[in-house]
């Protein structure tokens, strides 16, 4: 009975995993068309400023950072959540990760392409980017930027690319008639040789488990040197030591909320109703609710500091915050961000999946506008007596955004394509390890 069990969950497992392997609905080719299409303008729009120059741009001299130092923050933010809480949730062994880990990990490789792009976009000379490497001072947070992304990104290629190795051979050797030559080939090559046998399996996990070590301290290194480029700078309100632990605790505060969004656009998209159960909303609400604890400590230290101080400049940036043009973004931030997502996560013993999610594109949101209040008001605060700067995106700006954020979805949307959106193998162990697990599953 046990046996059967098993079986009938693992078909069913598959059946409904491997579908999006196999079918390709006209709605998909549409979503995947008008992304492309997107990303087409947002090309269109980098030739003219690679043509005209930053003048096309709302940045000047005063405020030289804009909307894509703010989206350079986010996305790598969000890549530093996906890798951090895969990590964490396989050295903790924890047996309700095995339907989620695949996503966080495709999130960190996703959200890390997206936004080491963008300083490229936001030189105004991208062709002498190789001067970093030939030139570059190690004095300069810039530099040891360019290290810690470099080596972070490989490490998130090789912690995303372990886990797939036995999925890549299950679909080589269950799909080979059933896709095209291209795919075949693929799984064949991806699947390096893998035939399950015991040696192997010690040898997978134990790289996944050194990986996922190691993982931790580069994304943690990743997003400190990336504060450091914001508190190593005299300007009010960026020269804080707090910068490193406060960029590190948005990083997974944010990244977290949109690994609830991107499981819960899977789950209905994909049917995987059964697999992404409201169990994984509540735990990673509680994962969203500590971090948004968190993060709301270290940010009204951040202003108490500020403002008990209130030197002249950092009361400048005080009221342009609370009350001047930058107030709106501002309390978006604190009340959208913090207030309501508080409220929806510490009261959703009931519709736990609709607060919870909530919760997350409200909190997504709000730390985009966070990052945004961070990067522009500092820098629109004049050092001399002299005007206020002024900072307003031109469509050139936004244009590259839409593509940027597009860039992102697209490269989360072709991954169903190439490998299943669950790990396959790590759901039949666990399912080994806990029969019950498998007959709960089956009477959800």
């Amino acid at each position: 009975m046990r046996t059967k069990l098993h079986e009938s969950y693992r078909e069913r497992l598959e059946r409904t995993v491997l579908a999006p392997l196999l079918h390709t609905s006209a709605g998909y080719y549409a979503f995947v068309f008008f992304l492309v299409a997107v990303i087409a303008w947002g090309i269109y729009a980098y030739s003219i400023q690679l043509r005209y120059g930053l003048i096309v741009t709302g940045a000047r001299d005063v405020v030289m950072y804009g909307l894509y130092i703010v989206n350079f923050v986010y996305f790598i933010g969000i890549s530093y959540a996906g890798a951090l809480v895969s990590a964490i949730l396989r050295l903790t062994r924890a047996g309700w990760r095995t339907p989620i880990t695949r996503m966080s990990e495709v999130i960190a490789v996703g959200g890390l392409l997206d936004g080491a792009l963008q300083p490229i976009i936001d030189l105004g000379r991208p062709d002498r980017v190789w001067h970093i490497i030939a030139y570059g001072r190690f004095q300069s947070p810039l530099l040891w930027d360019f290290v810690a992304i470099t080596t972070y990104l490989m490490g998130s290629l090789m912690y995303l690319y372990l886990p797939l190795i036995p999925d890549m051979a299950f679909l080589r050797d269950r799909l080979g008639q059933k896709v095209s030559v291209f795919k075949r080939r693929l799984f064949t090559l991806l699947a390096v040789g893998w035939k399950g046998t015991e040696q192997q399996q010690q040898r997978l996990e134990s790289a996944i488990g050194m990986m996922a070590i190691i993982i931790i301290p580069l994304a943690v290194s990743v997003h400190t040197v990336v504060a450091f480029i914001f508190s190593m700078t005299l300007r009010p309100g960026w020269n804080s030591t707090i910068y490193g632990i406060y960029f590190v605790i948005a990083a997974v505060f944010s990244g977290t909320a949109v690994l609830i969004i991107i499981i819960a656009i899977f789950r209905r998209a994909y049917h995987l109703e059964e697999y992404i159960t409201e169990k994984h909303f509540r735990n990673l609400g509680y994962l969203l609710l500590i971090m948004l604890l968190f993060y709301l400590y270290l940010t009204f230290t951040e202003y108490l500091t500020i403002g008990y101080k209130l030197e002249v400049e950092e009361k400048h940036l005080l009221e342009s915050l609370l009350v001047g043009k930058n107030a709106p973004w501002f309390w978006f931030f604190g009340i959208a961000g913090m207030v309501v997502p508080l409220f929806l996560l510490a009261f959703s013993r009931r519709s736990v999946i609709r607060k919870v999610v909530t919760a997350a594109v409200l909190v997504a949101l709000a730390m985009w506008f966070k990052r945004f209040i961070i990067v522009v008001p500092s820098l629109q605060v004049p050092l001399m007596p002299f005007e206020f700067g002024t900072y307003t995106p031109t469509w050139v700006e936004w244009s590259i955004m839409g593509a940027t954020l597009a860039g992102f979805t697209l490269m989360v949307t072709l991954a169903t394509k190439i490998m299943p959106v669950i790990s396959l193998w790590e759901i039949s162990e666990e399912a080994k390890k806990e029969p019950a697990h498998a007959g709960e599953v089956a009477t959800r």
